[in-house]
């Protein structure tokens, strides 16, 4: 049997060394893997998120959230909306310059992505993704 922290230890290291050669591939983007979660977050809410929302989906402090949202929206990719349900509150919304800005980021990092898949054959493939999907969902 084989000792779960020398498999905790090789997963992350082959996770870093994934996230790092996909990266390299894709030369440097002009958004930051932080800038790039916080916008896939909310294309992937379809909608505005509050901040609270939105921090807990990028599993960090409201107040840090406030830090990243004021970047994206000085760079144009978010603005902020009122709350119809409480006044207090803001939302935050993907612009059409954060769309296009996430969407040429993927233009230029899917085929990297590709390419690493292509190496296995189209079972191996639906196994991996689905067995990253089984340790990746809480």
């Amino acid at each position: 049997m084989t000792d779960l922290r020398d498999d905790a230890a090789a997963l992350v290291e082959q996770v870093h060394a994934l996230t790092r050669a996909l990266r390299r591939e894709a030369g440097a983007g002009s958004l930051t893997p932080g800038q790039a979660r916080l916008l896939r977050v909310l294309h992937r809410a379809g909608g505005p998120l509050r901040a609270v929302d939105l921090a807990n989906a990028l599993e960090i402090a409201p107040r840090s959230v406030t830090t990243k949202v004021d970047q994206a929206e000085a760079d144009g990719h978010v603005r902020r909306l009122p709350d119809p349900h409480d006044r207090r509150a803001r939302l935050i919304e993907l612009t059409d310059a954060g769309r296009a800005v996430l969407h040429e980021q993927w233009l230029v990092r899917q085929p990297g992505a590709a390419a690493r898949l292509a190496r296995l054959a189209p079972g191996e493939r639906a196994e991996l993704l689905r067995l990253l999907g089984a340790i990746t969902t809480d």
